[in-house]
């Protein structure tokens, strides 16, 4: 009679070989050294890869202006109102402080609207409603206070998600995501984009570990057919948190040749980002020739804490690891605020911070837990509702 821990050592390796036998398959990367050439949908401006460069970037900021200028009815060269650019951070649940502060401010009555908007992870969800502005506070506010976590993702069981993906299957937040982003909605988007207004949404190229920025109206603008369903994926992806939720695959052509690339979270790369340094050039020399700039203020929705969050570490692999790991994510999103202030300090733009303040103490118990995520909504609703007291530079540089 064999021993019963051979017995399961067995069962244990045929569950890990059929397993093994249905692992995730993908086409051929992208070789190297190619990635920039590579397009999804044909469009010259779809999306940007600042690592290869700012060129194609600052062009499509000189044509926003353009497009700007010829909505308000201004003459090149003239002095438009103010520009109001504001990025929305990743944070997960975190991010009904956002939403709940969007729709205070609405109700305050000095909520801008937005000539770029910038979102990454959670931020990417929020980003096209605070783009479209206070017609769909109601449609924001029912995505960050009446989704559970069954809306968002299905749990794997623990041996299938070893050998797949990713611990969850994440359909449930694509089905969501294709149902609030509707063609009534991509179509605001497309017009708001017409009128020279950007949405960007940060993904992270697993391949190429590079952030992509891809141009959210230029996409809804295009009339290509598939258009909508790859917006739908960009936010996926950009939500997409490595190892809990499956990259997402976006078929590519390089010279005619497909290939297929894998996108997660752009929190792996910045948890924030608002506009890339070259794209002020002109405004910095400007500033240095002693001519008249336009007024321009950058706000910044945090979607987390500012203080650290402490908590118990037991002498454990995992455990250790997890900390670690949350331990970066919050550095990194510090360093981004940082990295926001400091470059609207350079290019005199008015900064504007927001985060959760210790005051919030209602405890999450489970991930995306509703109550949780409601009573974070209405923290952020009712501080801006009567009035944010909005940071003009990160906590941590006071």
């Amino acid at each position: 009679m064999s021993h019963p821990l051979g017995r399961r050592g067995a069962l244990l390796f045929g569950a890990a070989s059929v397993s093994a036998c249905a692992l995730p398959l993908r086409e051929p990367a992208v070789p190297r050294g190619e990635t920039a050439r590579a397009t999804v949908l044909g469009l010259p401006n779809e999306r940007f890869m600042p690592a290869f460069g700012s060129g194609p970037i600052n062009t499509e900021f000189e044509a926003a202006v353009r497009r700007r200028l010829a909505h308000l009815g201004a003459a090149p060269g003239v002095i438009i109102p103010p520009l109001d650019l504001i990025a929305v951070s990743g944070g997960g649940e975190d991010g009904a402080f956002g939403a709940g502060l969007l729709n205070g401010w609405s109700l305050e009555g000095t909520r801008p609207e937005f000539t770029l908007v910038t979102g990454v992870s959670t931020g990417a969800l929020t980003a096209p409603f605070a783009f479209l502005g206070a017609d769909y506070d109601a449609a924001l506010k029912r995505v960050y206070t009446e989704v559970t976590f069954a809306d968002i993702a299905i749990r794997r069981f623990l041996v299938a998600a070893f050998f797949n993906d990713a611990l969850a299957d994440s359909s449930p937040l694509y089905a969501t995501i294709s149902r609030e982003l509707d063609t009534r909605m991509l179509a605001r988007i497309a017009e708001g984009y017409r009128q020279g207004r950007l949405l960007l949404i940060g993904t992270t190229d697993l391949d190429a570990q590079i952030p992509v920025l891809w141009n959210i109206g230029a996409i809804a603008a295009s009339g290509h057919p598939r258009g909508p369903e790859t917006i739908h994926k960009i936010l996926l992806a950009s939500a997409s948190i490595p190892g809990a939720f499956p990259p997402v695959l976006f078929d590519v052509t390089v010279d005619g040749q497909p290939h297929q690339e894998l996108h997660v979270d752009g929190g792996a790369v910045h948890q924030a980002f608002l506009y890339p340094n070259s794209v002020t050039a002109v405004r910095r020399a400007y500033i240095a020739a002693r001519r008249p700039v336009r007024e321009v203020r950058a706000w910044l929705i945090r979607n987390g804490r500012i203080d650290a969050d402490w908590a118990t570490t037991d002498r454990r692999t995992l455990s250790i690891a997890q900390r670690a790991v949350t331990t970066m994510i919050a550095a990194s999103g510090f360093n981004d605020a940082n990295r926001i202030w400091l470059n609207a300090q350079r290019d005199q733009v008015e900064f504007r911070m927001a985060y959760i303040g210790r005051d919030f103490t209602t405890p999450l118990p489970a991930p995306f837990d509703q109550t949780y995520m409601r009573a974070l909504y209405e923290y952020g609703f009712a501080r801006a509702r009567r009035g944010y007291d909005w940071s003009d530079r990160p906590p941590f540089n006071e």
